[in-house]
């Protein structure tokens, strides 16, 4: 696949709400930009900024007023609920701050869910040898509450890239961890991201981490102030 491959194209990308007394209000003001295969993109901006309303939008978990979503040249918001539910079933991964795994399920129950729920045959072996890539291939029998905090991002990132996605979307993927353990999942996931070659999304507030990523994206009372880093034909192969 070329690496100068648009995955992603955000285009006037828009969204306006009713704040208490009835006026608009707008959240994110005609937004547009495009991610390519392999990049890694932060998003950055003060709290209440749009970041998070932007990358529901991206995983379209949320809908636009106005403006389009592409991802992998197919318009996220032409397709209906089940659709998109669908799309992000084939196409996307999540982490997130909480973790957000299973409490009931093993580690490896955990993984291997989203296989079961595409109906992969090879569920159980592909999410052992994932377990077995983050450095758990030990703890596939363990349930979440017997985990650190990092053993359970491990396993969520491994619940992601299980899939193999096109996009990987990650809102605050440290933020519940101490230093020393957000430094090393997000090492891994840097790795993880290299050989896969997905794109991913970084929505953060630390500067130390988005500065770990091809490019950052600042957004500014809802509008894209700020877009450094590498140029979209430097993007290099893993």
């Amino acid at each position: 696949m070329p690496e100068n491959e648009t995955i992603v194209e955000v285009e006037d990308l828009t969204k306006t709400v009713q704040d208490a007394s009835g006026a608009p209000l707008t959240i994110l003001h005609a937004l547009s930009f495009r991610l390519l295969r392999r990049e890694s993109v932060a998003i950055v901006g003060a709290s209440g900024s749009g970041k998070s309303t932007l990358l529901g939008l991206l995983a379209g978990l949320d809908t636009p007023s106005s403006g389009r979503v592409c991802i992998e040249g197919e318009d996220l918001f032409a397709r209906d609920e089940d659709g998109r539910a669908a799309l992000r079933g084939a196409r996307m991964g999540f982490v997130f701050q909480s973790f957000q795994l299973l409490p009931n399920l093993t580690a490896l129950e955990n993984v291997m869910l989203p296989l079961e729920l595409r109906g992969d045959a090879g569920a159980r072996e592909k999410a052992a040898r994932m377990l077995q890539r983050v450095g758990l291939g030990e703890r596939l029998g363990h349930r979440p509450r017997v985990l650190s905090g990092g053993e359970q991002q491990r396993v969520a990132l491994a619940r992601a890239f299980v899939v193999e996605p096109a996009l990987l979307l990650a809102d605050e993927p440290t933020g519940s961890l101490d230093h020393a353990t957000g430094e090393q999942v997000m090492a891994l996931m840097d790795e993880m991201n290299r050989e896969s070659g997905t794109t991913l999304v970084l929505v953060t507030h630390d500067e130390r981490l988005a500065a770990r990523c091809h490019r950052r994206l600042r957004i500014d009372a809802g509008r894209l102030s700020e877009d450094l880093g590498v140029a979209a034909a430097a993007v290099a192969p893993a």
